[in-house]
């Protein structure tokens, strides 16, 4: 890494990205950047999103990184970089994904990344081919460390993150398929004894948001709890949330799960590409969870911490789920169907492969 002077690095963009100059040892030249990857070379392109394209680079050390360069289009990232460099200090646990530095240089702003081999968690969950990767023990291991890494960042890092936009794209998977949950562009600082906060700007993915949050603009550690919830129940079933709001039933992937347990057949959510190899006891308490997570009132869901005893400890009772939240409520489900056709007028929208990030300035 070479390291220069922060006070020249920022003279262009100094409105920008004010606020990260106590990160200067986190600082790359541009020209680190470009030998590592092969001058943003599109063999090395891993993707693109609304913050710009990511490309896999080596350092002259020989270690692999992946770099995510900000397009100058994008009306998020300026935000989005600022937000991530000054949290990096902060975060450091073996579910999160590595930061490892980031470059500002006349109008290139990168962040420089740990690489993360297997890509996202949905590369492989919604894949017809590459989910039968993902048996039991790997699938339960992945829920178990994103419950950790969710924990330290609620409750045993330095300040409370609440991460906000918690999905299956946001969670990458290493060598070993251990989950990584990256992209903190649009995390929100809590003050230690702070427990929940208003906004009238919603940011996130629209099927992961709490409906306390994407209707009132009401921020919680709950919130990221929903968010778990619904992908706890996505990693079991094998299927999006958001494919059960195009059909005509206007359902989410909560309510049908919701329907097998109620009906005494959970096992019916179950992917068929999991196998018959399997513990029943982990499969009916995941599911038990990914309902606590989902319910309606923030107050019933259970903590991160609860969460990762939980999953645990058998011998941990849980407490029996309700209703999730808009099972059956069409006036709910019509509010957040508008939220979801207000994508392509945001202001704001950055992509992943197969979901939408939205800002909205305004909750409904």
């Amino acid at each position: 890494m070479s390291k220069i002077s922060l006070a020249k690095r920022f003279k262009c963009c100094r409105a920008g990205v004010s606020g990260i100059t106590k990160a200067e040892s986190l600082q790359y030249d541009l020209a680190t950047i470009q030998v590592a990857t092969n001058n943003f070379s599109h063999q090395n392109k891993l993707g693109e999103g609304g913050f710009g394209e990511v490309f896999q680079g080596k350092l002259p050390n020989g270690q692999k990184i992946a770099v995510k360069r900000l397009s100058t289009s994008s009306g998020q990232g300026i935000g989005e970089f600022k937000n991530e460099v000054v949290l990096v200090e902060k975060l450091q646990h073996r579910n999160l994904v590595q930061l490892l530095g980031f470059c500002v240089e006349g109008e290139e702003k990168i962040l420089v990344y740990e690489f993360v081999p297997n890509k996202s968690l949905d590369y492989f969950l919604f894949d017809p081919d590459k989910v039968r990767q993902l048996d039991w023990s790997r699938r339960f291991k992945i829920i178990s460390g994103i419950a950790r890494g969710m924990l330290y960042l609620h409750e045993d890092s330095r300040f409370r993150i609440i991460h906000r936009d918690l999905k299956p794209s946001n969670v990458l998977l290493d060598s070993n398929m251990n989950p990584k949950i990256s992209d903190f562009g649009m995390a929100r600082i809590f003050g230690v004894d702070q427990t929940r906060a208003n906004t009238n700007k919603i940011v996130g993915t629209f099927g992961y948001l709490s409906p306390e949050y994407a209707i009132n603009g009401q921020i919680s550690a709950k919130s990221d709890v929903y968010s778990f919830g619904v992908m706890i129940l996505e990693i079991i079933s094998g299927k999006r949330n958001s494919c059960f709001f195009q059909s005509d039933g206007g359902e989410n992937l909560a309510s049908y799960v919701w329907k097998h347990w109620r009906a005494g057949t959970p096992l019916e959510a179950l992917d068929l590409f999991i196998g018959n190899s399997y513990s029943i006891d982990e499969v009916l308490r995941c599911l038990h969870i990914g309902l606590l997570g989902t319910q309606k009132d923030p107050a019933t869901r259970p903590t991160m911490a609860s969460i990762v005893n939980m999953l645990s400890s058998h011998s941990v009772d849980l407490p029996q789920p309700q209703q999730p939240a808009f099972f059956l409520q069409r006036s709910t489900e019509r509010q957040l169907k508008e939220l979801e056709s207000d994508e392509s007028t945001s202001r704001s929208m950055p992509r992943s492969t197969n979901e939408m990030s939205i800002t909205e300035p305004y909750p409904r």
